[in-house]
C-alpha cells in the first residue's frame, strides 16, 4: 500500500506557529478551566516545537566536539 504525499508550502516552524496562535484563540474564548488550560498548553508546546525545529536548522549550530580523556592526576610538587 502507498502513502499518499503532498508537497508541504509552509515550513515546519510557520505551521507549528500557525498552530499555536490558533490554540490560543481558541483558548482566549474558554472560561477559565480544565479545557482552557489544555489548549494553552499544547499552543506552548507547539510554539517550543516551533523554536526547537529553528535552533535545529539554523547554520550555526556545531556537532558536539569529541571528549578528550582525562590526563592523569600529578601528584603535588613538595614545597
Amino acid at each position: 500500500m502507498e502513502r499518499r504525499r503532498f508537497k508541504q508550502t509552509q515550513s515546519l516552524e510557520q505551521r507549528l506557529a500557525q498552530e499555536a496562535e490558533r490554540l490560543r484563540e481558541q483558548a482566549r474564548k474558554l472560561p477559565a478551566g480544565a479545557e482552557r488550560e489544555t489548549l494553552l498548553r499544547k499552543a506552548r508546546q507547539a510554539e517550543t516545537g516551533s523554536h526547537m525545529s529553528e535552533w535545529l536548522t539554523s547554520p550555526g549550530l556545531q556537532p558536539p566536539k569529541p571528549l578528550q580523556p582525562p590526563k592523569p592526576l600529578q601528584p603535588p610538587k613538595p614545597a
